[in-house]
């Protein structure tokens, strides 16, 4: 959407009764409001919002204003309880608490913007602020003709109470038109200026942050010294006063120092600043004996630690050898195994610590023996040059020793760690090789499996095929068989008719019928075959004379049926395995011939 810049519709104060007041304080208590009227005024005057919540859903607390602070969601698995809300011009019915919450989109940052959809066509800005200024201030509302619109409020924890709303059934009235009902459903939108007002908040709270920590660092910032004042008559009377004393000499000298450097010497105040650095230098004397006295106090305290170090030692030397005399065998036989543990471990405790003692003390005297050679031994120059010399030459062997060592030593580790990466490196070749064959053999593996399967299947399909054929082969042989009998039994009854020509003609001529029986036989098998135009095969015909008198066969049929020749003719229909004796009726063909 675009900005609320583009909104230019205020908001209009609704000042009208509601028809269910308690319904409406219901439906306001869910959504952790106030429970306020039409006309602005509280229906609950003892309303405590974080009190007077229903069972189950937490208050909506309020947000401080610029802050951008989203209130936490209600938790999925609290039951919310909604009410139906009555208002002047409609009625929001709410949907079923056993589906889920409707979908929202992400909540863009200083999100005041909501889109509101599934109004119903016949719904006016005036309804829709109506239901929505209940909710928080409504800076604007900009509807489209397709049955949605934008709405911009104040703040943004009004757009957590616009979001309660979605899913709501609004109806217009009492009207039960599609044009008066819709379901809504009330998202987050994306608006300019939300987002321009969140970015000015923010960059305020970053000003008001970094202002907070540069106070706080100001607070913690050591103090600066106190300010030094400028040369005047006065103040260099007053310095040179406390120059004089011992205990505020610091600080006096302080301030002369940072008017030297300030060039506050000239000729008229040379002699002030030369009697001011007089009464300085006499303080070196001072100082001097401060020193020594400290030195002193230094080395009577040595001397005090030196004897009080010698005669722990004596101590430590006596326990020493009561110990020792004690491990000897005429006393340590009568000690028990614990006791002499005991002794030993005592003993070797004593040692060590006198053993450090004894250094300790060793070390004073020797700093002693040197500080006396340094003052009253006075070697010649040339013994002192060639022991500078040597001691020269010897540290510089000893650091081309200690470099050489240390150079070895970074060679060393750097083969280490070359053969680590070597062997990291190998072993890692080794196992990308091994996954790389493994994968290449699972590959070819599938591949075979598949090929396999396709050669099973192409296997079991020529199998198929093959049995198909060997099945039309034997259907052929059969056939070709039948054809080959017909074929001898057709010669046979020609050579035989060839033979018999007249005499046979005589007597098919004189009797082609026997009896009365195959007369009715005759009729019966001329009407089925006048019937079927295109012939039919002796056993259909056989079939249908055996429903008359099951007692008639076959071969009895068929002799009559070529007996009569002029009356029945037999013809072969169909090709390959389909071949087919079929008998026809040729009656009327017959007696035009004879």
């Amino acid at each position: 959407t675009d900005g609320g810049g583009n909104l230019s519709l205020d908001s209009i104060p609704m000042g009208l009764p509601m028809s269910d007041p308690s319904a409406w304080a219901t439906a306001m208590n869910n959504l952790g409001m106030a429970p306020m009227g039409m006309t602005g005024q509280p229906l609950l005057p003892d309303f405590d919002p974080a009190l007077g919540m229903m069972t189950g859903i937490p208050p909506i607390n309020p947000m401080m204003p610029g802050l951008g602070i989203v209130p936490p969601p209600i938790p999925p698995d609290m039951p919310a309880v909604k009410e139906i809300i009555h208002c002047k011009s409609c009625t929001l019915f709410p949907p079923n608490p056993h589906l889920p919450p409707p979908a929202t989109r992400e909540r863009p940052p200083g999100c005041k913007t909501v889109f509101v959809g599934g109004l119903p066509e016949n719904g006016t800005e005036q309804i829709i602020m109506e239901v929505f200024e209940q909710c928080g201030e409504v800076i604007a509302i900009r509807k489209s003709k397709k049955n949605f619109c934008h709405i911009r409020f104040a703040e943004e924890f009004m757009v957590d109470k616009a979001l309660y709303l979605s899913g709501y059934r609004i109806r217009l009235g009492s009207s039960t038109d599609k044009k008066d009902t819709g379901r809504l459903h009330v998202d987050f939108a994306q608006a300019r200026d939300d987002l321009y007002e969140w970015e000015c908040k923010q960059r305020m709270l970053a000003r008001e942050e970094r202002h907070r920590r540069r106070l706080a660092e100001e607070r913690f910032r050591p103090p600066s010294p106190p300010p030094v004042v400028h040369y005047s008559d006065h103040e260099c009377s007053v310095v040179a006063e406390k120059l004089k004393d011992d205990t505020k000499f610091s600080e006096a000298i302080q301030t002369l120092l940072t008017w030297i450097e300030r060039g506050e010497v000239n000729r008229r105040t040379a002699n002030n600043f030369y009697s001011m650095i007089q009464s300085a230098n006499s303080h070196i004397r001072r100082l001097v004996n401060e020193k020594a006295a400290h030195e002193k106090e230094m080395e009577e305290a040595k001397e005090k630690f030196k004897l009080a170090l010698s005669g722990i030692l004596v101590q430590f030397e006596q326990i020493v050898a009561v110990y020792h005399s004690a491990s000897k065998q005429k006393a340590w036989d009568h000690f028990t195994k614990a006791q002499r543990k005991n002794i030993s471990v005592w003993c070797k405790q004593a040692e060590e610590i006198r053993n450090i003692h004894n250094d300790e003390l060793m070390g004073i005297r020797r700093e002693e023996e040197m500080e006396m050679s340094d003052e009253e031994i006075e070697d010649p120059s040339e013994m002192k040059e060639t022991e500078e010399s040597a001691l020269v030459s010897q540290v510089e062997a000893l650091k081309e020793e200690n470099d050489s060592l240390r150079w070895q030593l970074d060679a060393y580790r750097n083969e280490v760690e070359l053969l680590k990466q070597e062997q990291g490196k190998a072993s890692r070749d080794e196992d990308t090789t091994k996954e790389q064959q493994m994968k290449l053999l699972q590959q070819a593996l599938q591949g075979m499996q598949k090929h396999l399967l396709k050669v099973q299947e192409e296997y079991k399909k020529r199998e198929a095929e093959l049995e198909k054929v060997k099945e039309d082969k034997l259907k052929i042989e059969t056939l070709l068989e039948n054809l080959k009998e017909q074929e001898s039994s057709m010669s046979r009854v020609c050579a035989c008719s060839q033979e018999k020509e007249c005499p046979a003609e005589k007597t098919l001529s004189n009797i082609p019928v026997k009896s009365e029986r195959e007369v009715l036989l005759v009729g019966i098998i001329s009407t089925f075959l006048h019937v079927h135009p295109f012939g039919a095969s002796i056993e259909y015909i056989c079939s249908y004379l055996q429903r008359l008198d099951s007692k008639i066969c076959t071969a009895e049929v068929e002799v009559l049926m070529t007996r009569l020749q002029n009356t029945f003719r037999q013809e072969l229909s169909g090709v390959g395995a389909s071949l087919e004796k079929r008998w026809k009726f040729c009656g009327f063909d017959g007696l035009k011939m004879t």
